[in-house]
């Protein structure tokens, strides 16, 4: 199959998308077809993805809830971390679940997954038109196809939190300060702004404000100040009417922000600003510390497979950086990279607001004077290309010999393998393609199957597959099969966000003496204890009740988190589930 492919792929690259971009609505169509086949598998299958996620879902669970749709908690907890936008997408999926019948929407990850799984759709079909201002036509599409098979972007489509839409919001804003700045350098040669569209462009900003605060703004200012440097001048700025501007983001941002400062009497942003922003910049949050140079470190990994093409765009783009279309770029990536290299708190999905960007001037690299023949840079290139697929083939069996019990038989993933080998002889072919320097584009359309097969294997028959992670799922499934409605829940020994979100926002998060004083308190209804191993002696000594609770079911998994946390090995929990009815 992937030498058949390869044939049909032999002619130009450009030549294989004309058809397909004969108008922009077969191209949106296309794309849009094309990213649900990356991004739906595994929205269903997957479980809670803790931390992050499950935290995300449960405030806006409880959203739901209490009613209380301005305040954003995690239990008890403030989680004044983040605006409110990206909560109330998130309940407005769950309620759509519910009116169309979903089964216990509260609990179906899948729903709260949908605003990430559109945003991540959109942010592919924004980069089609924000490349539209420097590319022709195939060139934009294959720039969005970049995107579409990017890994970080997959990773983040199957992801309750913010960064998809938030990447989609800021590919949009590119895409009209690219229109502004670009005809204002070469007036009738890009379309101007009409005030609808600005319209439009400051609601963009405004809702991105919402979603996560001043990150698109910050992108955008800093590329507007690296253009000033260049050109000693912003006149064009003019043009998009920033006093209109900031009274429609302000009419967007600040009824709520109100709202939240009244209720919170003004600790949300000593929260938001004090708490989270500024002690990232001053120190690394939750063990999140890498050093300088992470992220030029993991771009390999987040942007393949289209990385690997930057280092063959590197010398055209260096020849020619006094082009205003590649400086405007080179704006809107190179000035918050640096910002964020140099902050010790460091998450892959910082960057992704700056890839459509990078995709877009690897095919403007391709498209003014070729990628770079240069044959270190080929065989570099070539090596990355291949060595991803390769790195997920050996690490997804891996991972389930090492985590999962019973025989070696039962513990190899059978059904993931072959789309792995799938993925890496496509990364073979498009290594091939960029080693023979002859149409190292073409290797962007191989990469994009090995991609989906690597979205396949690891997505549908890899991650979704693997029990030995899925310790919540277990547990919430081991809670409803006694059959006990609306019982109380405890847990010690393990507290992951995903245990509260599948079972109970009011579940105790206790030790052993507390979990036996839970168990023993008097009322109606069923009683449920998730009891770590270790745990459970004392758990037992400290029981006063006259009957001891029923242990109904053992749950083994491993957290991966805690190994992480108390840099420990791996070892697996034994969790007894204790019921007292």
């Amino acid at each position: 199959m992937p030498d058949a492919v390869a044939s049909l792929l032999h002619q130009d690259w450009r030549a294989r998308l004309v058809w397909v971009t004969r108008s922009h609505l077969r191209a949106a169509l296309a794309l849009t077809v094309l990213a649900f086949c990356f991004f739906l598998p595994g929205q269903t299958s997957l479980q809670p993805m803790d931390r992050d996620e499950p935290r995300f879902a449960q405030a806006s669970k409880q959203m739901i809830e209490t009613g209380d749709f301005v305040d954003i908690r995690f239990q008890q907890e403030a989680r004044h971390k983040k605006p409110v936008g990206i909560y109330w997408l998130q309940v407005a999926a769950v309620k759509a679940g519910a009116a169309l019948g979903v089964p216990e929407p509260k609990v179906q990850i899948a729903l709260y997954r949908l605003p990430s799984l559109i945003g991540a759709v959109l942010m592919v079909l924004a980069t089609y038109w924000a490349a539209l201002a420097f590319l022709s036509r195939e060139g934009a599409f294959t720039a969005a196809l970049m995107m579409v098979a990017s890994v970080l972007l997959g990773v983040e489509s199957h992801l309750a939190k913010t960064d998809a839409v938030l990447g989609a919001l800021s590919t949009a804003t590119l895409g009209f300060i690219a229109r502004a700045y670009l005809s204002a350098r070469a007036p009738g040669v890009i379309q101007t702004l009409s005030n609808n569209r600005l319209v439009i462009f400051w609601l963009i900003i405004g809702l991105a404000v919402l979603i996560k605060g001043p990150i698109t703004p910050l992108i955008a200012a800093l590329a507007c100040l690296w253009l000033w440097a260049r050109d000693r001048s912003v006149g064009w700025l003019k043009t998009l009417r920033p006093g209109m501007g900031l009274l429609i983001v302000g009419l967007v941002v600040l009824p709520w922000l109100t709202l939240i400062l009244v209720k919170t009497g003004g600790s949300f942003l000593q929260d938001s600003v004090g708490k989270d922003m500024l002690a990232k910049v001053g120190s690394a949050q939750e063990k999140h510390w890498a050093p300088p140079g992470a992220y030029s470190g993991i771009f390999w990994l987040t942007f393949w497979p289209a990385a690997a093409l930057v280092l063959l765009a590197i010398p055209t783009l260096w020849r020619e950086r006094r082009d205003d279309g590649i400086a405007l770029l080179a704006g809107w990536v190179i000035p918050f990279w640096l910002i964020v290299e140099a902050v010790p708190t460091k998450l892959p999905h910082y960057v992704l607001p700056l890839f459509p960007a990078i995709a877009i001037l690897i095919v403007l690299a391709a498209e003014r004077s070729g990628l770079s023949m240069n044959r270190a840079l080929r065989v570099i290139a070539a090596l990355l290309y291949a060595l991803i697929p390769l790195a997920f083939l050996i690490a997804t069996p891996a991972a389930f010999l090492l985590l999962e019990e019973g025989d070696l038989f039962a513990r190899i993933p059978l059904y993931a393998l072959p789309f792995l080998v799938l993925a890496f002889a496509f990364g073979l072919l498009g290594a091939r393609e960029i080693w023979r320097g002859e149409a190292a584009m073409r290797a962007v359309l191989l990469g994009v199957f090995a991609s989906l097969a690597l979205t396949l294997g690891a997505y549908v028959f890899g991650l979704s597959k693997l029990e030995a992670l899925r310790l919540s799922p277990r547990l919430a499934a081991a809670a409803k099969a006694t059959g006990c409605a609306s019982p109380s829940f405890a847990t010690v020994g393990y507290r992951e966000p995903s245990l509260v979100f599948l079972t109970d926002t009011n579940i105790e998060l206790t030790d052993a003496a507390g979990a036996a004083a839970f168990m023993d308190k008097p009322g109606e209804g069923c009683r449920i204890a998730f009891i770590e191993a270790a745990s459970e002696a004392g758990f037992k000594a400290a029981l006063k009740g006259q009957a001891a609770p029923a242990l109904v079911a053992r749950v083994r998994g491993v957290n991966l988190n805690a190994a992480v946390d108390k840099q420990r090995k791996l070892r697996i929990l034994d969790m007894g589930v204790y019921v007292r009815r």
